[in-house]
């Protein structure tokens, strides 16, 4: 009965086949031609009469030539992938003989298969305005993608220089910062999923994708973010008192309703913020998923794609300044194995101690290696103390080079890697010093006393000048308490020195005093997307500020010859998991205690003190 109900297979409406009509345009006759991309072009075509197109066209390929390009372009925009499973495989087939026997098509086909790692677009009108988005509503979009993938990898199997032709293409079609969430996630996410049948363009990829991550984070500061959030809560909080009480919500459906706001909770205030938390957690889940092979880390993949990210960090991330987020997915990588980690260090420190390179990464350098001993909480204390003896000897070596030479002086220009080494060793004590002294305190005194603080503070080179004051003041009280260089002598004659700026503005005259000669940053101050800082925050050492008590004890220095065996809670009292001291003001302990909640890059100015 089936059979005979169904209609016989047709070639084509108007009688002859392909092969005739494409013959006859050569020959001039465009009648059927057009009707045939007429046909071609009906948004109401059917899945059988596409399947007996592409048939046809599959056998025809040969008459394909640059000349038919417009022909071509229409098959390309068949709606091939919405389609029965039966029209999807054909039109595989039909890409495949294509690319095989014409590659002068291979660019088109490339694009059509691009423009469809994003989400269909659909238009709303608003006030006689297109607005366009995405469509977040399409059920079968993860199996579009997975046939997408299947196409490429179909036209990459027939052409082996596909690669080639494809990275300009995936450059071309990445969506603009200012597109949805969605857009954006889909087509990133299909980004990294190239990388894993074609790796010859896994760095190139990786290399796109952290160059628009690094434009998303620098367009949005870490205080844009913490201001948009602080908004956002003020108005929640008072829209939620204005509404308590009018509404009572049964059991169940608060419970429904708990995913949702969870969910919400999750969201970025700030629109560029929510963006970069969404594609950073994908970049996330990539490295994970990629360094583990069955939930167990796979030494020789991990290696592969150390050497990738590194390569893109040197490239793009070290040259940038201040970003504020996307240089974790070094952290990220590097807290798989410490060898990772001690191998990130190493490159960094020789950046920091080749001369050939240019002074800014050397400077850049050294924040990243004091930023890393300092939050890396996977980093063990013999590693801390390794990386200290390189950078202290080589701090000394510098000394000796320079004290008696002509530029014994005091200059950020002719010294700029000097002192970005003396920050990242005061920022590295400041975290880890009760590690360094945990155990066994005359031990600990002794391996501390032996880096000779006290010839770097007093050199002609004057570090505590140039460092940032917020470090410069924890670094001597620390000193002070355990008395391994006084440093307060130096800070006063350092603020007498300064030479204050007048600024006129609106408010009246602010008299200011610039305190970051060096321009630094600490490139791994807490992380603050909400989504992705749950995979960086189980690694990441915090900061807290200590108890009235600790403050107390961080007041007093240790007397000369205590026992390693008597009692201080500063000091004997168990490390706690996030280590911490209160930043003091050189001049006075009592009146001028700087309380911070995080160590960061400071406030570029600050008022002298009288």
């Amino acid at each position: 009965d089936e059979f005979i109900s169904s209609p016989p297979r047709k070639t084509v409406r108007f009688g002859g086949t392909l092969t005739e009509i494409l013959l006859k345009y050569q020959k001039g006759e465009t009648t059927d031609f057009e009707l045939l991309k007429h046909q071609l072009s009906d948004p109401d075509i059917k899945d059988a009469q596409i399947i007996n197109w592409l048939h046809e066209f599959r056998a025809s390929v040969a008459y394909l030539t640059k000349e038919l390009e417009q022909l071509v372009s229409i098959l390309l925009k068949l709606p091939w992938l919405r389609r029965s499973r039966e029209v999807v495989e054909e039109y595989l087939g039909f890409l495949g003989n294509l690319v095989s026997a014409q590659t002068v098509h291979l660019r088109p086909c490339l694009r059509m298969i691009v423009s469809q790692f994003t989400p269909p677009r659909v238009t709303i009108r608003e006030d006689d305005v297109d607005i366009s988005d995405s469509d977040d509503d399409d059920e079968n979009l993860s199996e579009n993608f997975n046939t997408c993938h299947r196409a490429l990898q179909t036209v990459a199997r027939y052409v082996p220089s596909t690669p080639q032709f494809l990275m300009p293409i995936l450059v071309e079609n990445f969506p603009f910062i200012n597109k949805s969430e969605r857009t954006l996630e889909c087509y990133v996410h299909n980004l990294l999923r190239v990388t894993v049948y074609l790796p010859t363009l896994r760095l190139q990829i990786l290399e796109l994708i952290i160059e628009k991550l690094l434009k998303l984070d620098v367009s949005t500061p870490q205080q844009d973010i913490e201001d948009a959030e602080e908004t956002a809560n003020t108005s929640g909080s008072e829209e939620k008192s204005t509404e308590e009480g009018l509404f009572d919500m049964e059991e169940d459906e608060e419970r429904k309703g708990n995913k949702v706001v969870s969910s919400s909770s999750e969201r970025m205030a700030h629109p560029l913020a929510e963006r970069l938390d969404i594609l950073m957690t994908i970049l996330f889940s990539y490295i994970k998923d990629v360094c583990h092979v069955d939930g167990k880390l796979d030494i020789n993949n991990t290696k592969d794609l150390y050497r990738d990210l590194v390569s893109v960090f040197d490239k793009l991330i070290l040259p940038t300044h201040a970003s504020c987020h996307v240089q974790y997915f070094m952290f990220y990588i590097c807290s798989f194995k410490l060898g990772l980690a001690e191998a990130f260090l190493d490159h960094l420190w020789k950046k920091l101690r080749d001369p050939n390179n240019p002074s800014v990464i050397r400077q850049t350098a050294g924040s990243y290696i004091g930023s890393f001993l300092a939050r890396a909480k996977f980093i063990p204390v013999v590693t801390v103390k390794a990386c200290l003896d390189l950078l202290v000897n080589w701090m000394h070596k510098y000394i000796d080079n320079q004290d008696t030479g002509a530029n014994a002086y005091c200059d950020v220009a002719l010294h700029g890697p000097f002192y970005s080494t003396c920050q990242a060793v005061f920022y590295t004590l400041i975290f880890r010093h009760k590690q360094l002294l945990d155990g066994n305190l005359r031990k600990g005194l002794s391996y501390l006393q032996s880096l000779n603080f006290e010839r770097i503070v007093m050199c002609q080179l004057n570090p505590l000048k140039i460092c940032i004051p917020s470090v410069v003041n924890l670094f001597a009280a620390i000193t002070r308490k355990y008395q391994l260089v006084f440093c307060y002598t130096i800070i006063e004659r350092n603020n007498r020195q300064f030479i204050p700026v007048v600024r006129s503005g609106t408010g009246g005259d602010l008299v200011q005093t610039c305190t970051n000669p060096l321009d630094s940053f600490f490139p791994f101050d807490p992380y603050i997307l909400k989504r992705s800082k749950k995979t960086i925050d189980p690694f990441y050492q915090f900061w807290e500020e200590l108890s009235a008590e600790d403050l107390e004890n961080l007041k007093k220095p240790i007397k000369k010859g205590t026992s390693e065996d008597e009692d201080d809670d500063f000091l004997k009292g168990e490390t706690p998991q996030n280590d911490s001291v209160v930043g003091l003001a050189p001049n006075s302990y009592e009146s001028n205690t700087v309380h911070m909640s995080s160590i960061g890059s400071p406030p570029d100015c600050y008022m002298p003190y009288p």
